[in-house]
């Protein structure tokens, strides 16, 4: 049986305060998510305000004075102008467009006026899709025909190739329309011969057939390129020239003409109607060497400057640094109960706000001085000069705990003379070196990209040779490593990198 008993204990534990939790959020949102986060603030805290907002505006009154003069003003002109501007009468042989120069015109076909352009501008970019289901809608095909080919296209995915059997789709059509698995097949072939070419096709094979008939059905080499695309794609793929030759007895010079042609064609057709979004990054750190010197600035521009409403302020009478009465030089009406305690909790509010603000951008600096003055030679040199770095030696260096470092260092940009960098990006491990010191894991990705883009194409570097002129550099890295590193640059082995010769 268990007794029940109080016991007394102390401890420690950190307690998350609002002010806090609002700090720590606010340092890991990145530029385009804090300004979102600010507009959302001043849309809904009266207290806040832009520095840039805070100047006097006109009364009311004077608005509706100035507007109303400004109205009858452009009224008067506007009844001037059509007097001087608009003849009371035209000439027999006069056009409209001989006293009126139309500032739209539209495009006869040959050149893009500025109307296509506004047009092109706000319209919607055609999909693969669509640009399929209009040239069936423009079609004379039976109704019947048109669904079943509208059908065939929603199983075509992003690259242009047919997802589905014609079995299955023939399943699902049979009872709705009573067709035959023919007519689907009919359908499919009136389909691939839709642009773009080699479309609908359910292999690579069949996408690179499809386009050879539609281009180069008369070129002399057209019936041996269709033997390798049909019977022996396999040695393509191994790049087996020597297969090549053999199986289709071909001479050298014949060959690399029929390697050519096939280059030509893309194995993915419906890429072209991709629809892809730039994602346009903003610096959050400027760095710039100025006489010598790395100078490190926050970039203003990702967020605006923010105060508390003075006039708010006043009516709590708490004095700030920038006071100014109002414009009528009145002092402010008291408030009373709730009035009173809203304005005083949006006040606190807002103070916290700007002081989690200030916090994060003084962190952020303090980051880029750290990580700028651990990586000078690359600011200098390049990648190849990168020095080994992680989250704890700027930690340690900074008395901030690694969270922190990691919540700075994501999705927050600097920007250098060589280019835009995530912070994260001049982080990095290390690997020993023969003389007892340390290479970076992006100093050694550099290296290994500089040889292979020095090797000679004909006989490209292998991971083990790599690995050799690595060690030859007094690096010791074994060869798995290398080809990681290799395979995170999106290279490929030496076997797909070897050029016809």
């Amino acid at each position: 049986m268990i007794k029940q008993s109080l016991n007394l204990k102390l401890g420690q534990s950190l307690s998350m305060t609002p002010q806090l939790q609002q700090a720590i959020r606010l340092l890991q949102l990145s530029s385009v998510e804090l300004q979102q986060e600010i507009q959302e603030i001043l849309e809904t805290n009266p207290l806040l305000e832009r520095a840039d907002d805070s100047s006097s505006e006109p009364t009311k009154t004077e608005n509706n004075l100035e507007k109303k003069d400004s109205s009858e003003t452009a009224e008067t002109k506007t009844a001037d102008s059509a007097t001087e501007t608009i003849p009371e009468e035209m000439t027999i042989d006069a056009d409209w467009d001989d006293v009126y120069d139309p500032e739209w015109k539209v495009s006869n076909g040959s050149d893009t006026s500025s109307s296509d352009f506004i047009e092109t501008m706000h319209s919607d970019p055609q999909g693969l899709h669509d640009h399929l289901l209009w040239q069936i809608d423009m079609s004379n095909l039976s109704a019947i025909d048109k669904e079943i080919a509208q059908i065939i296209i929603d199983y075509i995915d992003d690259d242009g190739y047919l997802t589905e059997s014609l079995e299955q789709i023939h399943l699902s059509l049979e009872e709705s329309l009573f067709i035959e698995l023919d007519e689907v097949e009919a359908i499919l072939t009136y389909v691939q011969n839709l642009g773009p070419a080699g479309i609908a096709a359910r292999t690579l094979s069949e996408c690179l057939l499809l386009q050879l008939d539609n281009k180069y059905s008369d070129h002399p080499l057209y019936r041996k390129t269709v033997r390798l695309l049909d019977k022996n794609l396999d040695l393509l793929k191994k790049k087996d020239y020597t297969g090549i030759k053999r199986t289709l007895r071909l001479t050298t010079s014949s060959l690399e003409e029929l390697i050519q042609l096939i280059r030509s064609l893309e194995p993915k057709p419906g890429k072209i109607f991709s629809i892809e979004t730039t994602d346009y990054i903003t610096p959050d750190i400027y760095v710039k060497k100025v006489n010598g010197q790395w100078k490190i600035s926050l970039n203003g521009e990702t967020q605006p400057k923010l105060q508390v409403n003075d006039y708010y302020a006043e009516m709590l009478n708490i004095n700030t640094n920038n006071t100014h009465t109002n414009n009528n030089n009145k002092t402010s009406p008291a408030l009373a109960g709730e009035a009173n305690d809203y304005i005083k909790e949006n006040l606190q509010q807002a103070k916290w706000f700007i002081k989690s603000l200030e916090n994060r951008n003084s962190t952020i600096v303090n980051v880029a001085h750290a990580i700028v003055g651990r990586q000078l030679a690359f600011l200098q040199y390049g990648d190849e000069a990168m020095k080994p770095m992680v989250l704890k030696d700027l930690a340690d260096q900074l008395g901030l705990h690694e969270s922190t470092i990691s919540r700075v260092t994501t999705r927050k940009y600097m920007h250098t003379p060589r280019g835009i960098y995530e912070f994260k990006h001049f982080f990095s491990s290390h690997v020993s070196t023969d003389t007892g010191g340390e290479c970076s894991a992006t100093a050694i990705r550099a290296m290994i990209k500089k040889l292979i883009n020095d090797e000679d194409p004909a006989k490209p570097l292998s991971d083990n040779k790599l690995t050799n002129l690595l060690k030859e550099r007094g690096i010791n890295v074994a060869r798995r490593t290398v080809a990681k590193y290799r395979e995170a640059l999106a290279i490929p082995s030496s076997h797909d990198r070897k050029v016809f010769a």
